[in-house]
């Protein structure tokens, strides 16, 4: 290539200020719509004469987002929150008028549960605690010498964050908004096509165990972040609210038919490994023409309804060529193991079919009735952080509180304050002890900001207009930090220090004194969060406390065998998928706590789903008693076992199943019942699955794997 090509092909100047222009348009549309709504809302709330124009414009930072569906969210739940902060306050406030210690020991207790809500939901119901705690707080306080005012408080207050959250919704969904529909409807697709592609190739039997372990942990993934997308969306688009039961019901189907893929690969690798390539093989050729059906270009675009004749006639195929393979086989122990695989990769086709046919349904343009089956996606909550983090408030606010009394600290109301803001924005963090240390740093730099535009630049200007231009560079930084991942959390900080810090109102103060009296009160607040996160540090992320949520997981196997059983297919995958996200989150990758639990994760929801299955056809036929009987000590047994596994569990759990297989094999027409059992046994001799460690070493002889 000549000088003259490199110099044609060389980007000009403008071409290149263009495409940065473009890389940060999304950053600087943030900025315009925060500052929009920033100022907005302060004009409104001055034009309404409002006495705190400043909390209405805090509102419009916290629930800042450049997506609207999140905007719209965090308003709802923050709106629901303000109103049952303004209750509390007024039922404090009407109890113990006229006893400061009953009055601010009550209010300690109440922000310390909205506190504990705040981390046991640690989404967007989280706002609905902390501002109902820090509403209580900002309406109670300020009349604690003057109960008869609570009400004006209470309407105030109540005026001035809804006003921050109908401006910071306004503004998100008509300038320019960014709908979240656009990312589910691509997170969707993705997830559809990733998971079709993987069965496609899983066909051929040639899937290493390792490989469904990694798929599994990006099955979790897709799973949370969609759920998550979900709850979001539903703010934001009317389509997006008629299709949720659906979504929810996509979700479902799709961890259903996962967890299904999963067991069956085991099966056929479990068999593989013991020699058993005579059953192997023949489950491998059965599922083939699902093989067939899937070979075909499948991207997030695919239209699923092509799919479903092809699937279709690939289980017509499948359930005429089982029993014709099945004849075929000559020793007992291959037909039955040839009948367990099959009747796993029969239920695996159903609900892979229904995943299919629920896609196809959402992928269609216009609005959808609700979905027939109602479903739910159930988290997996965290009690124990949820307790700690009440205890921890409570006590700092009561801390606070006799330190106020004792001290007759004109400052100290908003010590409290201060303190409650970051005790339930903390609260529900994921990393609680850096979101304290990092906000208070950016609370510090905004802080800082307003005392030079307060006592630098303010004074020398007058009207609305030039408020604007003197505050807005000012508020711009922490706006832009907002949008940078690594420094959102400082840029929250300081918009709020730099708002809560200036104070802005139509009859504007400058007093230095109380400036920097009103800043060591926050300083006092926020230190005081810190010392109680640094004395009764979060849980989250410590060894005892991942083995807690480890037999939370384990404990799942006992819900599979003793739950009632409507509904519990769906409680099952949602929470063991939830909970396996969390200790994911706080377990560093490829370590070998990693690799176990992944193990484990797999073996409990293989169990727990063979459980469940096992216990719906006990439900819906007519089998002998004496079946029945020998069935239940051995799903008791699994229960035990996976609550507090040990060598003598397990060897009681294998006793058991044996009972109950040579039972059933006693009564004809069980065949179902027997295809589960012998799943749990082959699930329960599996060298390779976290339960080897309590297996004597006999169980690892060939042949193991297979029913009496």
């Amino acid at each position: 290539m000549s000088v003259n090509d490199i110099q044609a092909v060389k980007p000009t100047t403008r071409e290149m200020v263009l495409a940065g222009l473009r890389e940060e348009s999304t950053t600087w549309l943030f900025v315009v719509k925060t500052l929009l709504a920033f100022y907005i809302t302060g004009w409104l709330a001055m034009r309404l004469e409002l006495s705190q124009p400043s909390t209405a414009m805090i509102t419009t930072i916290i629930v800042a987002n450049r997506q609207t569906g999140l905007v719209l969210a965090k308003s709802f739940y923050r709106a629901i929150g303000t109103l049952a902060g303004a209750v509390a306050a007024f039922l404090i406030v009407g109890l113990f008028p006229q006893e400061r210690v009953l009055f601010l020991g009550a209010l300690s207790l109440w922000i310390g549960f909205c506190s504990g809500g705040a981390a046991l939901y640690r989404n967007f119901k989280a706002y609905s605690f902390v501002l109902a705690g820090y509403t209580a707080a900002i309406i109670a306080i300020p009349v604690i010498d003057h109960p008869p005012d609570v009400f004006d408080s209470a309407v105030a207050r109540i005026s001035e964050v809804l006003l921050g959250l109908l401006v910071s919704g306004a503004i998100s969904d008509t300038v320019l908004p960014s709908h979240m529909r656009d990312v589910l409807r691509k997170q969707s697709r993705e997830q559809f096509s990733h998971f079709m592609q993987f069965v496609q190739r899983a066909t051929g039997g040639k899937i290493a165990r390792g490989d469904i372990e990694h798929a599994h942990l990006r099955f979790v993934r897709d799973a949370i972040a969609l759920e998550d997308l979900r709850s979001s969306v539903i703010f934001e688009d009317p389509e997006a609210r008629a299709r949720s039961g659906h979504l929810l019901l996509l979700n479902q189907c799709f961890m259903a038919a996962s967890t299904s893929l999963q067991s069956l690969h085991h099966l056929i690798d479990r068999l593989q490994r013991n020699g058993r390539d005579v059953p192997a093989n023949a489950l491998i050729k059965l599922y083939a023409p699902l093989g067939v059906a899937l070979d075909a270009p499948i991207s997030a675009g695919t239209n699923a309804r092509s799919l479903l004749p092809r699937l279709e006639a690939a289980r017509k195929t499948m359930d005429a060529q089982a029993p014709v393979m099945r004849d075929s086989l000559v020793s007992g122990r291959d037909a039955r193991d040839f009948d367990t695989g099959a009747s796993l990769l029969h239920r695996f086709t159903e609900e892979l079919y229904t995943y299919v046919d629920t896609a196809a349904l959402l992928q269609a343009p216009g609005r959808i009735a609700s979905s027939a089956e109602k479903v739910r996606f159930t988290h997996g909550r965290n009690y124990y952080e949820a307790g700690l983090a009440m205890v921890r408030t409570t006590l700092t606010m009561s801390a606070l509180a006799i330190f106020w009394i004792i001290s007759a600290w004109p400052y100290g109301a908003s010590a409290m304050l201060l303190a409650t803001i970051f005790a339930g924005l903390s609260a529900s963090a994921p990393d609680p002890n850096k979101a304290v240390n990092v906000t208070f740093i950016g609370w510090a730099l905004g802080m800082t900001a307003g005392f030079i535009c307060e006592f630098s630049v303010l004074p020398q200007m007058d009207g609305f207009l030039l408020l604007v231009a003197a505050t807005a560079p000012f508020a711009m930084i922490g706006i832009v930090m907002m949008m940078w991942p690594a420094l959102t959390v400082v840029g929250v900080g300081y918009g709020l220090g730099f708002t809560y810090i200036l104070a802005l109102k139509n009859q504007m103060v400058f007093d230095p004194v109380h400036f920097v009296n009103d800043m060591v009160a926050q300083f006092a607040g926020l230190s005081a969060a810190a010392v109680a996160f640094l004395l009764l540090p979060p849980t989250l992320g410590k060894p005892w406390f991942r083995r807690r949520q480890f037999e939370h997981l384990r404990n799942q196997v006992s819900v599979a065998a003793q739950a009632p059983l409507p509904g519990l297919a769906n409680r099952f995958e949602s929470v063991n998928h939830d909970l396996f996200a969390q200790i994911v989150a706080q377990t560093e990758p490829g370590t070998k706590d990693s690799r176990e639990l992944v193990a484990w994760a797999l073996a409990i929801n293989e169990t727990g789903r063979a459980l469940i299955q096992l216990r719906s056809d006990m439900a819906v036929g007519q089998w002998p008693e004496e079946v029945k009987r020998a069935i239940a000590p051995a799903m008791d047994a699994f229960a035990r076992l996976y609550e507090s596994p040990s060598q003598a569990a397990y060897l009681r759990t294998r006793e058991a199943l044996d009972a109950a297989i040579n039972e059933a094999c006693k009564h004809a027409d069980v065949g179902p019942l027997l295809n589960q059992l012998n799943l749990l046994r082959m699930t329960l001799l599996d060298e390779l699955s976290a339960l080897a460690e309590y297996m004597p070493s006999t169980s690892h002889e060939p042949g193991a794997l297979h029913a009496t």
